[in-house]
């Protein structure tokens, strides 16, 4: 994804709370690549996911128009939660991507009308593990 100027500060540098947004896209992303989109989790099995916690490591800072790598991974899947391990990497032409951030996020599973913890659909359950 490239960096725009309004994911910026003053000084042309990403605002921190902006990497929560880049890596929300690409966890979103992450699961409509494996066929699985929220609004239709919510309308057909009544769930939705949420963020539980999340711990960010700010290594080197992103700037405007640089092309950023956004990963998501799952390195963990529970009976209602996963967890991911992402990372924020700018991309060096000829180069290996530079590391910029990484994080760790878990995701809870939730009943639409209650907020409470629910079961991960079991087809959603083997696609996060295999996909991991």
């Amino acid at each position: 994804m490239r960096v725009y100027y309004e994911d910026t500060d003053s000084g042309g540098v990403v605002y921190y709370a902006n990497y929560l947004k880049f890596m929300e896209r690409a966890r979103t992303e992450w699961l409509r690549a494996l066929g699985h989109e929220q609004d239709v989790l919510a309308a057909r099995h009544g769930l939705l996911f949420a963020v539980r916690s999340i711990a960010v490591d700010f290594l080197k800072p992103a700037r405007f128009n640089d092309l950023l790598h956004v990963s998501a991974a799952v390195t963990h899947v529970g009976r209602a939660s996963f967890l991911f391990e992402q990372r924020v990497s700018r991309a060096i032409e000829g180069r290996e991507d530079m590391l910029l951030a990484s994080g760790r996020a878990k995701i809870v599973c939730l009943n639409t009308r209650s907020f409470k913890p629910a079961s991960i659909p079991s087809n959603l359950k083997k696609d996060l593990a295999r996909a991991g």
